[in-house]
């Protein structure tokens, strides 16, 4: 998945704001985690009796001081991504440590009006403030932002040089042939040659993790994992059953998907590769991390019932250039009564892999002013992969301009899941009747080819739940030190092969570190958004269709171009976190509960479709 430089500086170091249901009385209460002691606030003893007044003052100065600093961490951030050099990291690296002592220095200093009788907004904010960690020490700091920035330049610059003398690929080539070979053996060299880059930098991720939770537990948190379930406005045991219900919601669906997927793959590779029971091997399921599964779709499409248009074939044949692609779902959100981009998005994105240097290719979008400079930073390719992540992209720049009128500490969704969930919520809409409206498709769509696109689909937004869930299942047992540095990939592969029900293709590396291969565990950014994010959609696209007075299946339904959804969407955007998340969750679906109904309802044709494959499947391998 992508990840997206959208944070304000509170949670800049957190990442994770958010949450998946919260109660009426939990929505002005101070961030101190259940069962923890709050840290002490020191330079608060023996100053006289905070005022509201004060508060407000303040919360005016630390918010006119974080302005500046998001903005040159925001830029620093920027070079570093586009110029991967020990100089940028550097520069990366001290600003990170700005940012870090700010935002803890902040934290503490708001502890210090908990209980005031203040305003919603300024208790919001407060409250906010305080979801971050802080390291007192100078030296820990340092560390702390060094370890940071080098582990996300490691990943950047990480490519796998094959022993053979062939030449050395970075991730982008390794992920080509995951999604275009099927030679078991290709697939395998590819997966385990990128797989053995990470651990190079294991020790160094370890050592991040001690300096973490130490910044955590300042804060009166048990670790990292704990501050980061925090944020979701419920204790932290309360969000980890959350995730596991909304999972066991919606495992039914995954488990039909994914015995399919085994029987298409056991004939196209083999008993001997793709056992009938059991987990199956990673390198097959067309991905990296097997998180999505949508470069097998010709190995596993319908014989009947199946599209033949292909997208990619069509922007290739056109010759759809990067810029084109992103004028097309920039195209989408003017349909809908949005702004046409900034002058400067155009200037400053970039769009295409420079020929003279690394960069972190890992699509992101970018706020640096927190006002019209909003940005990019993409590969583009002219696949239907990135004509849909293109869309999601702007999802995230869309939301920025949304909520630049807000104040500092609100200019973020209303949760991280939230940020996530706009582009996609518009990706939805990239139906065959949308791409015959703008012209990619020039004949009408096949209403018997609904099982295809809904199977291309499931692929990609029901595979990616297991695996997103199991990224921070994983790693809260990291932080809370379940998990020791000897067993991450012990643990990462009971998880994988638990939820996903998918296996490490080669027997474990001695000092393996196969969860840093997947740049949000380097990156330090949280993985839940990405779960919750698949259910957000499917509510908001849901209600959208309902706004816009679709009636139809809802996986036919295309928004574009109405202006009802568009000025519903637009409203909950504008909010920003201004609001706790279920006011803007029930602003746009009329919920506040995430759940996964909507995207059972979504996909309930290619349930009952695959549950009769199965059957048939099943009887063809008995007998």
């Amino acid at each position: 998945m992508r990840t997206t430089n959208y944070k304000p500086l509170v949670v800049a170091l957190l990442l994770a704001l958010g949450t998946a249901h919260v109660q009426a009385k939990e929505k002005n209460k101070p961030a101190t985690p259940a069962k923890e002691k709050p840290a002490k606030a020191k330079a608060a003893q023996g100053a006289p009796k905070a005022t509201a007044a004060e508060a407000k003052r303040f919360l005016a100065t630390t918010e006119t001081k974080f302005d500046k600093l998001n903005m040159d961490q925001a830029r620093a951030e920027w070079v570093g991504a586009n110029f991967i050099t020990d100089d940028t990291e550097a520069i990366a690296a001290y600003f990170g440590e700005l940012q870090l002592d700010a935002a803890g220095q902040a934290a503490l200093g708001a502890r210090r009006f908990n209980g005031l009788p203040l305003g919603a907004a300024e208790a919001r904010k407060l409250k906010l403030l305080q979801l971050t960690l802080m390291l007192s020490d100078p030296k820990e700091r340092a560390d702390y932002a060094a370890a940071r920035a080098a582990l996300s330049g490691a990943y950047g610059k990480a490519k796998y040089c094959p022993t053979d003398g062939r030449p050395c690929m970075p991730l982008g080539e390794l992920e080509k042939i995951l999604a275009t070979s099927r030679d078991p053996a290709k697939l395998q060299d590819a997966w385990a040659g990128w797989h053995a880059q990470a651990p190079a930098y294991k020790q160094r991720y370890a050592d991040f993790v001690q300096l973490s939770n130490k910044g955590a537990r300042e804060m009166g948190y048990a670790d990292t994992g704990a501050l980061w379930r925090s944020g979701y406005d419920m204790p932290p045991e309360d969000f980890a059953f959350e995730m596991e219900r909304l999972w066991l919601q919606v495992k039914p669906l995954y488990d039909s998907l994914h015995e399919y997927t085994r029987y298409k793959l056991r004939a196209a590779y083999g008993p001997n590769v793709v056992p009938l029971t059991g987990p199956i091997p990673a390198h097959l399921f067309g991905n990296m991390w097997s998180q999505t599964w949508d470069n097998i779709y010709p190995l596993l499409k319908p014989a009947q019932g199946a599209s033949s248009f292909d997208l990619t074939k069509v922007l290739e044949d056109r010759k759809t250039t990067a810029k084109q692609m992103t004028q097309y779902a920039e195209g989408f959100y003017t349909s809908l009564g949005m702004q046409k981009l900034p002058a400067t998005f155009w200037e400053r994105s970039l769009l295409t892999k420079p020929r003279d240097r690394d960069v972190v290719c890992h699509a992101s979008a970018w706020s640096i002013d927190a006002k019209d400079d909003v940005r990019i930073k993409m590969c583009i390719n002219p696949t239907a992969e990135d004509f849909t992540v293109i869309h999601h992209e702007l999802g995230h720049v869309y939301y920025f301009l949304a909520y630049q009128d807000q104040p500092n500490l609100f200019r973020a969704g209303a949760n991280d899941g939230f940020h996530e969930a706009i582009g996609d919520t518009i990706a939805l809409s990239i139906t065959p009747g949308y791409l015959k409206k703008i012209g990619l498709m020039k004949e009408d769509p096949d209403p018997k080819a609904d099982i295809g696109e809904l199977l291309r689909r499931a692929l990609s937004k029901v595979a990616i739940l297991p695996f997103a869930y199991s990224v921070d299942k994983w790693r809260w047992d990291v932080y809370a030190g379940k998990t020791q540095p000897a067993d991450y990939d012990r643990t990462w592969w009971q998880l994988r092969e638990q939820y996903m029900g998918v296996k490490r293709p080669l027997p474990m590396l001695a000092n393996g570190f196969d969860a840093g291969a997947k740049y949000h565990v380097p990156a330090d950014v949280p993985y839940a958004r990405y779960f919750l994010a698949d259910l957000l959609q499917f509510q908001f696209h849901r209600a959208l269709c309902r706004e816009a007075g679709y009636t139809g299946p809802l996986h036919q339904c295309s928004i574009y171009g109405n202006a009802a959804a568009g000025k519903k969407l637009q409203a909950m955007l504008e909010l920003g976190i201004s609001k706790p998340w279920p006011e803007a969750l029930k602003a746009i679906s009329g919920e506040d509960r995430i759940d996964g109904n909507a995207l059972l309802e979504y996909f309930a044709p290619l349930k009952a479709w695959l549950d009769e494959q199965n059957r048939m499947l099943a009887a063809q391998q008995k007998g």
